[in-house]
Formats: structure tokens, C-alpha cells, sequence
């Protein structure tokens, strides 16, 4: 993560022991040392959001929390508490990233989690390092040809294990039409990784 990131203020002891919702509470109050301990908390977790967006750089990736912590100091005061703090602040990363961000390189080594968790399709021979990049790099290829309403679905959801309903919320689409988009995206990223399998595996090939 660049050094460029720095809090937003430095932050007293007493601030530190505030629970997530004080401190967003307090934020919205246009309490900047506040803003700055949330900051402390999750900048960590929206950079790694960002991490496994495609097409990011390291500066998109940097642009992207620092915008996400400008714009929770703008809306803080909108915070129900229907979600937990993490979600709503990862809702805000998406809306973000949905209107701001301008990447220009692909992620490609970022699916390891969800290569462990598709073990049906991973390849048999497990040793081989090779096949296994490859992989890797293909599912990064077929969330990259996601739109970005299917590519926010997915990682939320499968990656960052965002509940379902929360989701909804944070992206203000109604649960049946953020499901419909992670069924699009799952089916693209397994149709990849299967695709990947009968190209290194060909029919009558040699095992």
C-alpha cells in the first residue's frame, strides 16, 4: 500500500476507545478526529476492496480510500445502522468506485480465496505452479470482462463474504436483482475456469 495514505488527523486516546458507530456518529457531526480513527480502522479494508477490483493500480487503489474517507465525511449522518459500520464504509467504497475510479492495469493474482473455495474445478494436479497461475489469471480475466455492477456483486459477496442483504443495501438495489447479478457473474467466472480445464486437459489427451 503506497505511504502516500495518511489519517486524516491524529487521533486521541479517547477517541481510539469509541465503538465503529460513536465514532461514525461523531463523524457526522464533522468530528474530523473521528473521521480519522475510522480511517485508522479501515482504510485497510477498503484498499484490499479495491485490490481485487480489475483494471486497478496502485494510485487508482490510493485514490479510491482516500475518496471513500471524503465522501463517509459527507454522508456519515445518513448511517441507520441496518448494516455494520465495515459494510456501510465498504457500500460507500462501491458507490465510489462505481462514478470515480479510473484504473489501468488488471489484478490478476487476487482470486487465490476463490480458487480454494472451487475445488470441484480446480485443477487435479495440484503440484503444478503453473496451471495453477494460469487459472488464477483466468478469473481475473472474467471478472475484468464483468461490467461493474456484476463485478461488485461478486466481490462483496464472494470475496469479501459481505452478506447478501447487506449488499442490496449498501448498492440500493432490491435483493432479487443483486442475486440475478451474482448468478451472471459466478456463471462467467466458472464458465472461465472450466474453459481453462478443457484447454489443458483436451479430450483423448494425454493424462
Amino acid at each position: 500500500m503506497s505511504a502516500k495514505l495518511v489519517p486524516l488527523r491524529r487521533i486521541t486516546g479517547a477517541t481510539v476507545e469509541l465503538s465503529d458507530e460513536a465514532l461514525l456518529a461523531a463523524c457526522g457531526t464533522g468530528d474530523t478526529a473521528a473521521l480519522g480513527a475510522l480511517f485508522d480502522r479501515f482504510h485497510l479494508v477498503v484498499y484490499r476492496f479495491a485490490s481485487r477490483l480489475p483494471r486497478t493500480d496502485e494510485l487508482a487503489r490510493d485514490d479510491l480510500v482516500q475518496s471513500t474517507f471524503l465522501e463517509l465525511q459527507r454522508t456519515a449522518h445518513t448511517f441507520r445502522g441496518t448494516s455494520t459500520v465495515k459494510t456501510w464504509i465498504l457500500g460507500v467504497a462501491a458507490n465510489v468506485a462505481r462514478t470515480t475510479m479510473r484504473g489501468e492495469h488488471r489484478r490478476r493474482a487476487h482470486q487465490a480465496r476463490f480458487v480454494d473455495d472451487t475445488r470441484d474445478v480446480t485443477p487435479t494436479r495440484v503440484d503444478d505452479q503453473v496451471e495453477r497461475r494460469r487459472l488464477m489469471a483466468r478469473i481475473g480475466d472474467a471478472i475484468a470482462e464483468l461490467d461493474h455492477d456484476h463485478q461488485l456483486a461478486f466481490v462483496l459477496c464472494d470475496l469479501e463474504q459481505v452478506p447478501g442483504v447487506e449488499v442490496a443495501q449498501i448498492l440500493g438495489i432490491p435483493e432479487g436483482t443483486l442475486w440475478r447479478r451474482l448468478h451472471t457473474a459466478r456463471k462467467a467466472v466458472r464458465a472461465a475456469v472450466e474453459k481453462l480445464e478443457r484447454q489443458a486437459d483436451p479430450p483423448g489427451g494425454p493424462r
